[in-house]
């Protein structure tokens, strides 16, 4: 694996010792020689984009997308700021140090990007960073990450909803008319909640209706005993809840897991095994 990477740091077809692969070289060594224009540094940095990649996703919680992630364009930069500002006799190794740099930067664009929501002051809680002597705030850190987290949460569901429409289009429904055809009553509901689930967990009974566009009905009654009456009535409702069973719609289908028992269900439940 490290041959891999400093091929990628030194490879090509020059022939100057400058550029001889050598995997003994350390990251240290590496940002001394960068500095002294012995070795590129952007093949440097694009070698270590996993990295970048791998602590950015750690502070953001979630998968980052390095082609379309605007916290990895700043964990980039960080990085690259980081072999600028690396001093080998602070002690530190230089990951160590990129980490952190890139930790600070992402809390800086966290806070730009949340002020339009609303600050709280929590100067009482400032503490000191030793490493560039800066005044860090934990709880403001929190607060403007925790908004962030949620503005993501909150736009990630809306390009979900997109994408749950367009497949509802296929089969002639809209997300919008959903609260029209959806059952007043939570019972109803369940109800048909579950019987979408047996739909889309039977292979044979949705792909008819992946081929076909069409509920297959009679199957359904027999499957589930359900009169053919209720299940024509709430065709367009099974339909949409099947599509999101089988799709990607990781926050829609929240909506309909099944509940988890209480504990008075539980311990009815374990009366009616003993």
């Amino acid at each position: 694996m490290l041959l891999v990477l400093f091929k990628r740091i030194f490879g090509g077809k020059h022939d100057t010792s400058a550029d001889t692969p050598d995997i003994r070289v350390t990251p240290e060594e590496m940002v001394e020689r960068i500095r002294g224009g012995e070795a590129s540094r952007d093949a440097f940095i694009e070698a270590y984009q996993p990295f970048i990649a791998k602590v950015t996703s750690r502070f953001c919680k979630r998968y980052i997308d390095p082609e379309r992630s605007d916290e990895f364009s700043v964990a980039l930069a960080a990085f690259d700021e980081a072999i600028g500002q690396f001093s080998s006799q602070a002690g530190k190794s230089f990951l160590g140090f990129a980490e952190t740099v890139i930790r600070r930067r992402l809390i800086d664009y966290v806070r730009k990007e949340s002020r339009h929501l609303g600050t709280v002051p929590y100067s009482a809680f400032d503490q000191d960073d030793e490493e560039d002597a800066t005044t860090v705030n934990p709880i403001e850190t929190n607060e403007a990450m925790n908004r962030y987290a949620l503005t993501q949460e909150a736009d990630a569901r809306r390009l979900e909803i997109g994408e749950y429409d367009e497949r509802l289009k296929e089969y002639a429904l809209s997300f919008a008319e959903l609260p029209d055809i959806s059952p007043k009553h939570a019972d109803s509901r369940e109800m048909l909640i579950a019987i979408s689930r047996r739909l889309a967990s039977d292979p044979a009974l949705y792909d008819q209706l992946e081929t076909k566009q069409k509920l297959p009905i009679k199957e359904l009654c027999e499957l589930t005993g359900v009169s053919r009456k209720t299940i024509e009535r709430n065709r367009k409702y099974i339909i949409a809840l099947t599509i999101l069973h089988n799709g990607d719609f990781p926050y829609l289908q929240q909506y309909i897991k099944p509940a988890e028992p209480t504990g008075r269900e539980l311990a009815a439940a374990e009366g009616v095994r003993a």
